[in-house]
């Protein structure tokens, strides 16, 4: 069901950092979004994603065009040893939330947010041909089955991907109006560990939002990697990020300590990350980052 002059779109997880400013964007486009979340909220549908057939309904009412699907539920401050149970909700959801919403909407268009940190450890910018993590941490492989999981199925039903880099901005946790990790930066409690070589690409949440019109008007089908310009190794952003907001600089720690405290996880994420490549997004998408981080 198209709305005047514009497409009929169903948003799941539509509370989210990246769901409200999504919304927001796509009535400025003259399309009509439906959002939903477990929660609800203003001018957003109460439907918990994990349930079949209240999604079935929900899509059934709405008939969308296009389904986008945003659904995590990641706590505000992560401990990277414990982080495989903080991300066990969001693992179901990529796995049986992804399904809910393709079972419920077969004939529409369907748009998932994946993310963009996850290509196996290598030199240079990942594109979106090589391969995922092939040995990560422990912990990590949890999410990352459920990463392929969603991405699967949502190409099954010829739909698009986006690996999006890690988001800040408002709601995010490098808020810099108190995010978690901001207030860490702030406290000094993120410190260098080791060569801090490790590359992660960022995203300003208006800029994926932006990504995710795009792909919704373009009707792409596929993966894309929608990341900032040039990632910067740790080494070199965190101590930047931490200038911006007029902190100390970060301590320096021997990596080995560094994986005491933090794990597996902690280490790769400051040394093994693997940055990628937007060339196709900017390619595909006629999109490009209006922000950089930091």
């Amino acid at each position: 069901m198209s709305g005047e002059g514009g497409t009929t779109v169903l948003v799941a997880g539509a509370t989210g950092v990246l769901g409200r400013p999504l919304m927001g964007r796509l009535a400025e486009a003259g399309h009509t979004a439906v959002g939903f979340s477990r929660r609800g909220g203003d001018a957003v549908r109460s439907v918990d994603a994990l349930d079949a057939g209240a999604v079935r309904a929900l899509a059934e009412e709405v008939r969308p065009d296009v389904v986008v699907n945003l659904l995590t539920a990641i706590p505000e401050n992560l401990n990277p040893r414990r982080i495989g149970e903080a991300f066990a909700p969001t693992n179901r959801l990529r796995i049986e939330g992804t399904a809910n919403l393709i079972a419920a909407a077969p004939e529409a268009h369907h748009v998932a947010e994946s993310i963009a940190f996850v290509y196996d450890p290598a030199p240079g910018l990942a594109t979106e041909e090589d391969p995922l993590w092939v040995d990560p941490p422990a912990v990590f492989a949890p999410i990352l089955d459920a990463v392929r999981t969603l991405e699967r199925e949502a190409l099954a039903a010829r739909g698009a991907v986006l690996r999006l880099g890690y988001l800040h901005g408002p709601g995010t946790a490098f808020d810099p109006a108190g995010g978690t990790f901001t207030d860490q930066v702030r406290k000094r409690r993120l410190p260098l560990a080791g060569p801090s070589t490790g590359v992660l690409s960022f995203l300003h949440v208006d800029d994926a939002a932006a990504a995710f019109v795009a792909a919704i008007e373009r009707r792409f089908e596929g993966v894309l990697n929608v990341v900032e310009d040039d990632p910067q190794p740790v080494r070199e952003w965190l101590p930047a990020y931490a200038a911006k907001l007029g902190a100390k600089p970060p301590l320096r720690v021997p990596r080995w300590l560094a994986r005491l405290a933090s794990g597996a996880y902690g280490d790769a994420f400051y040394n093994d990350l693997r940055g990628a490549s937007n060339a196709a997004a900017r390619e595909r998408l006629g999109w490009a980052p209006a922000h950089r981080f930091p």
